[in-house]
C-alpha cells in the first residue's frame, strides 16, 4: 500500500534534502507512492490529482524537485506529452514552478490553505453564530433526551461483551440494523432487511459511499435538486463526479428534464426537499422510478426529517416502490442530534457489499457503543417518546413563526412549512435578496437567502428560514427584523 492508503503505480523518488538558512531545499522529490492507474479515468487526470494531493497534504515539500518529464513519463509507462501537460496544468494552478535549468520544483507555498485549492463551498454551514441563528434543518439541541440517551448507553456497555469491543463488524452492529429495519419498515414503509442496511457516520458519509457506488457502476455524472441542500452538491464533487442540476417544483424533481440530462444517477429530498419544502407527488414518484429502471441509474433518497410533520400524514419512502434501484439515506442528525454521528444507508442487494467495503475504507468501522445505544433507544421505545415530544415542540415553534410573518409580513407567503425544521419566506420581487440578508446579518438575524441553495435555475427573492435553533421569542423578533428590511 502506498502513502495516505493508496497502493503505489511505482514512483519512487529519494529524498537527499539539505537545510541551508531555516529554508529546506531538495536535490531530488522525497520517496512518493502516487494511485494505480485507474483504467476507467483519463491517465493525464490521475497523475495530476496524484501530484496535486501530495503537495496539499506536505508529502511532496516546497522546493522538491521532480523528475524530468522524459524520466517521469519512462517510469510510469505514458508519453512524454501527457507529463508535460499535467506539469503545465499544476503550473497554471499555481503548485509547480518550471525553472530553465533547474527543473520542475513544488512551488514555495503550493501546501498552504487556499494555495491551488478548490475554494470553499458556497454553502450554509452550521456553527455557532452570535445573534438569532436561523439556520435551516438544524435542532432544538436542548431537546435531546440526555436521560433516556444516558440509560442507553449504560445498557449498550453492560451488554457489550468485550470481544466484541475490538475490529470488526464493519456494516455497523447488528442490534442497530436489526432494530432500523424494523423501524424503517414500521415507520417509512421501507423494504430495509438488516443485511442490506449500512451504518454510516451521518450522512455525508452516506453520499460519498453512494458515490463510490456510482464510479463502480462506471458512472461519473450525480444529479441533484436545484435548488437543493448544497453541502450534498459539494460532497459529490469533492468525490471527483459532475454535478448536473435538476431544476424542482412544488411536487418534486423534474423527471423530463431529468430525463434529458440523463445523468448516472440523482439524489432526492421525496418526503420534504430543501430548501422549497416540497413533497414528491405520487406520479412523479412513479415517473422517477421509472427511469430509473429504463437508464439504468441509481437513486439516492435523502429522509433527512420525514419523521417531523405537522399538516400531513406521513410519506412512504422512494425505496419501498423500488428497493432494486434506490438506496435510502437517513440520519438521527435532526431527530437527535448531529454529534451522535449516526446514521444509514440502505443498499440494493447485489450493491451491498460494495457498499461494506466503501464503508470500511473511510475510517475502518463506526462507534459501536453508540450504536448499541442507538438499538437500545429504538426498541426501548424512548425515541418513540421523543419524537412526539419533539414534534409538539416544534409544531409550537413553527405556529410561532406563521403568526409573526402574518402579522409583519402579510404581502409575503411562507412555503413548505407543513413538515421539518424549515420553511421558505417569499420576497416581493422587488426585492434585493442579498441586502436583505445582509441587513439581517447586522441586525443580529443570521439567515440565508434563496440563492444560497440555487445552482443553475435561479428563483424569485427568498429567505429560508429555520426554527429549530431559535426561541419562540427570537423568532418574533427576527420576523420583526426581517420586515423592516423588506418593506
Amino acid at each position: 500500500m502506498g502513502t495516505g492508503g493508496y497502493p503505489g503505480f511505482g514512483l519512487n523518488i529519494r529524498s537527499n534534502s539539505t537545510v541551508n538558512m531555516g529554508t529546506t531545499s531538495h536535490s531530488a522529490s522525497p520517496e512518493l507512492l502516487l494511485p494505480e492507474w485507474d483504467p476507467r479515468r483519463a491517465r493525464r487526470a490521475q497523475l495530476e490529482t496524484g501530484l496535486r494531493d501530495a503537495i496539499r497534504c506536505g508529502r511532496l515539500a516546497p522546493g522538491t524537485r521532480l523528475p524530468s518529464s522524459r524520466a517521469l513519463a519512462g517510469q510510469l509507462g505514458v508519453s512524454r506529452r501527457l507529463v508535460v501537460d499535467a506539469y503545465g496544468q499544476l503550473g497554471a494552478e499555481g503548485y509547480l514552478i518550471a525553472r530553465r535549468g533547474s527543473g520542475t520544483v513544488v512551488a514555495p507555498h503550493a501546501h498552504e490553505p487556499g494555495v491551488g485549492t478548490p475554494p470553499e463551498p458556497p454553502t450554509p454551514v452550521p456553527a455557532p453564530v452570535e445573534g438569532i441563528d436561523l439556520f435551516p434543518g438544524a435542532p432544538d439541541l436542548g431537546l435531546f433526551p440526555r436521560r433516556a440517551w444516558e440509560r442507553a448507553l449504560r445498557t449498550a456497555l453492560a451488554e457489550l461483551p468485550d470481544a466484541r469491543l475490538g475490529y470488526g463488524e464493519l456494516a455497523g452492529t447488528t442490534e442497530l440494523r436489526v432494530a432500523l429495519a424494523a423501524y424503517l419498515g414500521r415507520s417509512r414503509a421501507a423494504e430495509a432487511a438488516a443485511e442490506r442496511i449500512v451504518v454510516t457516520s451521518g450522512y455525508q458519509q452516506g453520499l460519498r459511499v453512494f458515490c463510490q457506488l456510482v464510479r463502480a457502476r462506471g458512472g461519473n455524472r450525480v444529479a441533484v435538486e436545484d435548488p437543493g441542500y448544497p453541502i450534498a452538491g459539494w460532497t459529490i464533487e469533492s468525490e471527483r463526479l459532475e454535478v448536473v442540476p435538476v431544476p424542482i417544483d412544488e411536487d418534486g424533481i423534474d423527471v423530463e428534464a431529468l430525463r434529458v440530462a440523463a445523468p448516472d444517477a440523482v439524489v432526492v429530498t421525496p418526503a420534504h426537499s430543501l430548501p422549497l419544502g416540497a413533497v414528491m407527488a405520487p406520479d412523479r414518484r412513479r415517473r422517477l422510478v421509472a427511469w430509473a429502471h429504463e437508464s439504468g441509474a441509481l437513486v439516492l433518497e435523502d429522509d433527512y426529517d420525514a419523521e417531523l410533520r405537522y399538516d400531513r400524514g406521513p410519506a412512504g419512502t422512494l425505496q419501498g416502490l423500488a428497493p432494486d434501484v434506490v438506496v435510502l439515506a437517513g440520519t438521527v442528525s435532526k431527530t437527535l442530534a448531529p454529534a451522535l454521528r449516526l446514521g444509514w444507508i440502505v443498499v440494493p442487494a447485489e450493491l451491498t457489499p460494495l457498499a461494506v467495503t466503501a464503508r470500511a475504507t473511510a475510517d475502518g468501522g463506526g462507534r459501536r457503543i453508540g450504536e448499541r445505544a442507538l438499538a437500545e433507544l429504538i426498541e426501548s421505545g424512548a425515541l418513540h417518546r421523543h419524537l412526539r415530544a419533539a414534534r409538539q415542540r416544534y409544531r409550537a415553534k413553527r405556529g410561532v413563526l406563521l403568526e409573526a410573518v402574518a402579522v409583519s409580513l402579510p404581502d409575503c407567503r411562507l412555503g413548505g412549512a407543513a413538515a421539518g425544521l424549515h420553511a421558505v419566506l417569499e420576497l416581493p420581487e422587488q426585492a434585493d435578496e442579498n441586502a436583505v440578508v445582509a441587513g439581517a446579518a447586522k441586525a443580529g438575524v443570521h439567515v440565508h437567502g434563496l440563492g444560497a441553495f440555487t445552482r443553475a435555475h435561479r428563483r424569485p427573492p427568498g429567505l429560508v428560514l429555520g426554527y429549530g435553533l431559535a426561541s419562540e421569542r427570537e423568532l418574533r423578533e427576527a420576523v420583526t427584523a426581517i420586515a423592516r428590511l423588506v418593506r
